[in-house]
C-alpha cells in the first residue's frame, strides 16, 4: 500500500506546494472564462448581431434608390393603320399606315427608381420588432455573463475546497501515523494495550484510502476549472477569510427588483412585446401601403427590319403617390392573425412565469443568507470547541485519561468542524452571489467585492492554524 501511496503524496505535495507566482484568485478565474469560454463567446456574438438588427430598424423608414440596366439582342414590330399625319408643308392626310420592323436588333434600357414609404402598417411593426431583437440579444447576453460569473465561482470554490480537503486529509494521516508509531512503541514497553495499535492502524488505512479519494476529486475539480478558464490555475486558490456575514438588505425590495430587472423577466418581457408587435402587423382585414415614387427610364431598339434600317426610342418620368390595397391574400392574413393572437397569450403566460420564478429564486437566496450569519458563528463554535477538545484529550492521553481511539475520533471530529465551516462560508458567497443575480446585479463590480473577502490558505496551513481576522 505504501509503495502504492508514494507517487500519488509525491504529486498531491506538489499540487499543494505554495507557488512562487501570484496565487489565482476570483477574478483571474472570471477574466480567463470570459475570454475563452464558448458559450460567451456566442452570447457575446449574438448580442453583436443584435446591435446590428437594431441599426436595420431606422432603415425600414429610409428612400431606396434601385438601378436597372440591361441589353439584349430583340425582334420589334409595330403596325398603325387609319393614323392621322400632319407635318408642315405635307399638310394633313386621314387613314395613313404606319410599320416598322427590327429583326435581330440591339436593345438597350434602363432605369432609376426611388421609393420612400409613407405609410406601412407591417414595415412599421417590423421595424419595431428588429429594435427588439436587438433588446432580446442584450438581455440574452447579459443573462449569459451571470451566468458565467456564477459558473465561474461554483467551479473557483469547488476546486479550492478540494484542495482544502485534501490538505486536511493529508494532516490527519500524518497525525494517525504518528499516534500509530507511538502506540507501537508504547505496547512494547507494556503502557499500551494492542487495542491502540489496530486500532490507529485501521484509521491510518481508511484515511489512505480518503486521501486516493480526495487527490482523484481535487484533481478532477481543477481539471473542470481548467476547462472553464482554458489554463491551468495556480496550485494556491482562495477561499472566504474569517469575516462575518453582512446582513442582506430587505427582501421586499429584492423582490422588487427581482420582478422588474431580472434578466429572464426582461427577456420574456421584451419577447412579449414582440409578440404585441405580431399582432399589430395583421389586426386590419385591409392593411394599405403609401409611397413616394419617382422614376426616370430610357429604352431603346435599333437594327434592320423589314423596311429598311429603323430604330425606336422611348423615355419615361414620373413622380408621384402610390397607393397599394390588399384585397384578397387566399385567406392568409386572418389564419396568420389567428397564429398571432395565440402566440401573444403563450407570451403574456411565459412572462408570467418568469416573475414567479424569479421571485421565487430571489426568496431562497436571501432566506439561505440571512441564516448564514448565524450558521456560520455557529460552526466557528464548534470548531473552537473541537479543538478545545483535541488539545484536552492530547493532554489526557499523556496521563493516561484517555485512549488513543480518543485522540483519534477528537481529530477526526476537529477536521470535519474545519471543513464544514469553509463549506458553510463558500455557501454564503455563493447565495450573494446568485441573490444578485436574482435581482440582475451581478456584475464584475460584485465579484471584485467578494474577492476582497477572500483569503489563500498556505499549503499544509489548517484553518484553526490560521490567524483569526485574517
Amino acid at each position: 500500500m505504501r509503495a502504492r501511496l508514494a507517487p500519488l503524496v509525491v504529486a498531491l505535495a506538489l499540487a499543494l506546494a505554495g507557488p512562487a507566482a501570484r496565487a489565482t484568485d476570483l477574478l483571474d478565474a472570471w477574466r480567463a472564462a470570459a475570454s475563452h469560454d464558448a458559450e460567451f463567446a456566442a452570447a457575446r456574438a449574438a448580442r453583436m448581431a443584435g446591435q446590428a438588427r437594431q441599426q436595420q430598424a431606422g432603415t425600414l423608414w429610409r428612400p431606396t434608390v434601385a438601378l436597372q440596366a440591361g441589353v439584349a439582342l430583340a425582334d420589334a414590330e409595330s403596325s398603325t393603320r387609319g393614323a392621322q399625319f400632319a407635318a408642315p408643308g405635307f399638310g394633313r392626310s386621314n387613314g395613313v399606315d404606319f410599320d416598322t420592323s427590327v429583326n435581330g436588333g440591339t436593345s438597350t434600357r434602363y432605369a432609376l427608381s426611388l421609393r420612400q414609404p409613407l405609410y406601412d402598417r407591417e414595415r412599421s411593426a417590423q421595424s419595431e420588432q428588429l429594435r427588439i431583437a436587438g433588446e432580446v440579444a442584450e438581455r440574452q447576453w447579459q443573462a449569459a455573463q451571470q451566468a458565467l460569473i456564477l459558473r465561474s465561482a461554483e467551479r473557483y470554490f469547488d476546486a479550492a475546497l478540494a484542495a482544502q480537503q485534501a490538505r486536511v486529509t493529508q494532516q490527519q494521516l500524518a497525525a494517525v501515523q504518528k499516534a500509530r508509531v507511538e502506540a507501537e512503541d508504547r505496547f512494547r514497553i507494556g503502557d499500551r494495550p494492542v487495542t491502540d495499535v489496530h486500532e490507529a492502524s485501521a484509521r491510518a488505512a481508511a484515511l489512505e484510502a480518503q486521501q486516493l479519494a480526495s487527490t482523484s476529486e481535487l484533481e478532477i475539480r481543477r481539471a473542470r476549472l481548467a476547462d472553464l478558464m482554458g489554463a491551468q490555475p495556480s496550485a494556491q486558490l482562495a477561499l472566504p477569510a474569517a469575516k462575518p456575514v453582512a446582513e442582506p438588505e430587505p427582501l421586499a425590495g429584492w423582490l422588487d427588483r427581482a420582478a422588474r430587472d431580472n434578466p429572464q423577466v426582461l427577456l420574456a418581457q421584451a419577447q412579449l412585446r414582440n409578440a404585441e408587435q405580431e399582432v399589430r402587423k395583421t389586426s386590419a382585414a385591409v392593411s394599405p401601403t403609401v409611397d413616394a415614387v419617382a422614376q426616370l427610364g430610357r429604352e431603346r431598339i435599333s437594327g434592320s427590319g423589314d423596311f429598311g434600317r429603323a430604330s425606336n426610342t422611348s423615355t419615361q418620368r414620373a413622380l408621384g403617390v402610390q397607393l397599394t390595397v390588399p384585397l384578397y391574400t387566399g385567406g392568409w392574413r386572418s389564419a396568420k392573425q389567428a397564429e398571432s393572437v395565440a402566440l401573444l397569450e403563450q407570451a403574456r403566460a411565459e412572462f408570467e412565469r418568469a416573475r414567479e420564478q424569479a421571485v421565487q429564486q430571489t426568496r431562497t437566496a436571501w432566506l439561505e443568507l440571512s441564516v448564514a450569519r448565524s450558521r456560520t458563528a455557529a460552526l466557528e463554535s464548534a470548531l473552537r470547541a473541537s479543538l478545545a477538545r483535541l488539545d484536552a484529550t492530547r493532554v489526557g492521553l499523556e496521563a493516561g485519561d484517555r485512549t488513543t481511539l480518543d485522540l483519534l475520533n477528537a481529530q477526526n471530529d476537529a477536521a470535519a468542524a474545519e471543513l464544514g465551516l469553509l463549506q458553510a462560508r463558500v455557501q454564503a458567497q455563493l447565495q450573494r452571489l446568485r441573490l444578485a443575480a436574482a435581482a440582475g446585479a451581478l456584475d464584475e463590480a460584485l465579484l471584485v467585492a467578494v474577492n476582497r473577502e477572500l483569503a489563500p490558505l498556505p499549503a499544509g496551513q489548517a484553518e484553526g492554524d490560521r490567524p483569526r481576522g485574517s
